[in-house]
Order: C-alpha cells, then sequence, then structure tokens
C-alpha cells in the first residue's frame, strides 16, 4: 500500500496543522492499533536517507498492529536507486507495510511517479507555482510590491543570480510601449542598479529590493 503526498502544503491561519498532517493522522486511526504508534511509524528525510536504512524500515513488522506506516519526506529528492527499489517493493505487494511518499515537486520525478501510480493512491495538496522573472516583472506591473518582493526572494533562493534577474527586468522593459521619457527614466534604475551590485557597495538583495518598490512605485502599469 502506497499513498503519494503530491504538492506543497502548509498550515493556515485558522489551524497549525497543513492538510497533509490532517491526512497523515487520518491514515494513522484507520491502520495503526492506539498506542502503538511510536512502535509502528518511520519518519525519514529523503535528503539523508541510504538505501539499506530504507530496505530495514520496509522489511520491520508491525509490533501489536495490521500495519506499519513509513513516511518518506521530501521524497522528490530520493536518489535513482531508491526510486528503483521502492517500485520493485511496490510490485512485491507487501501487506504489512504503508508507505507514505511526502513529494513537493513531482516534475522533478515524472518517470518515478509514472511507475509508482498503479501501486499508490495519490492525494493532489496546492503546489506552489514555479517563480521566474516573468512573474516578478507581472507582480511589477500590476503594482503589487509585497508579492514582487516574495518572487524576488524565491528566485534568489533558488540560485538566480542578481544580473540574470536584471537582464529579465530590462528585456521586459524593451518590450514593453512606455513613453520615450518613462522607459528612459526606467532604464536608469536598472542601470543604477547594475552598477551597484558591481561595485560591492552592498548587498545585492538589498539594490534589487530597492528597485523593485521603486518600479512598483510608478503611477502607470507596464504593458
Amino acid at each position: 500500500m502506497i499513498y503519494l503526498f503530491a504538492g506543497q502544503d502548509s498550515s493556515s491561519k485558522d489551524s497549525p496543522f497543513s492538510s497533509k498532517d490532517i491526512q497523515l493522522k487520518q491514515i494513522k486511526e484507520e491502520f495503526l492499533a492506539k498506542n502503538m504508534e511510536q512502535f509502528n511509524l518511520d519518519v525519514l528525510y529523503a535528503e539523508n536517507l541510504k538505501l539499506k536504512d530504507l530496505q530495514e524500515k520496509l522489511l520491520a513488522l508491525p509490533v501489536n498492529s495490521a500495519k506499519r506506516i513509513v513516511v518518506i519526506r521530501n521524497a522528490h529528492e530520493l536518489n535513482p536507486d531508491m526510486d528503483d527499489f521502492i517500485v520493485e517493493w511496490a510490485k512485491s505487494g507487501n501487506k504489512d507495510i504503508i508507505l507514505l511518499l511526502d513529494m513537493a515537486d513531482t516534475k522533478k520525478k515524472e518517470n518515478f511517479v509514472k511507475n509508482i501510480c498503479r501501486y499508490s493512491r495519490i492525494f493532489r495538496f496546492k503546489e506552489t507555482q514555479a517563480v521566474n522573472t516573468f512573474n516578478l516583472t507581472r507582480s511589477i506591473e500590476e503594482r503589487k510590491p509585497d508579492y514582487a518582493l516574495k518572487i524576488l526572494d524565491q528566485l534568489l533562493k533558488d540560485g538566480e543570480r542578481p544580473e540574470r534577474i536584471l537582464g529579465g527586468l530590462r528585456y521586459a522593459l524593451e518590450k514593453s510601449q512606455l513613453s520615450p521619457a518613462e522607459a528612459k527614466r526606467r532604464v536608469k534604475f536598472l542601470i543604477d542598479s547594475d552598477i551597484e551590485i558591481k561595485t560591492g557597495r552592498f548587498k545585492p538583495v538589498f539594490i534589487l529590493e530597492k528597485l523593485i518598490v521603486k518600479l512598483c512605485a510608478f503611477s502607470k502599469p507596464l504593458h
């Protein structure tokens, strides 16, 4: 028995528990004997997981319970050897173990997901949209500085270089239909930010944040 939790999920203001937490709780209540959870539930993390440790958990038998549950968080980070092992394990039809794969980004594991789907029950949760400079430009056009700054933060966390972010903004500006005077003013903002980043006087993130706030402050949206 395999459950696939697909997508990202977070707690809401009305509850400290995410939808994934609630769904996992229901599965535990259905399959685990009361007061035996500590013996029959393993929560593993794909980033530090070794194949032999996974094999050990999937071979262990339930303790005074009909089932055991093995949860793998961040399963999109599993290495190919583990993918292959899990698919073969699924084919064996083990009835004592419930394997729960918590996978935020299924696109990173398209082949694995395709191979495992026939043995799985899939629960889909809210997936975070991938961000890029187009998303950033759009949020600036709509004059949403808070959202634009969040996108900038995610771009930097994803490893996008500041100069490439500036390049994306410059490209969008060149494709826009602005008056010459307005376009010239925005180009100056970009050039000034590029110079500040290259001189290293301030941290790139601070310079980009200042730039985005300036661009969002314009009265006319980019079109």
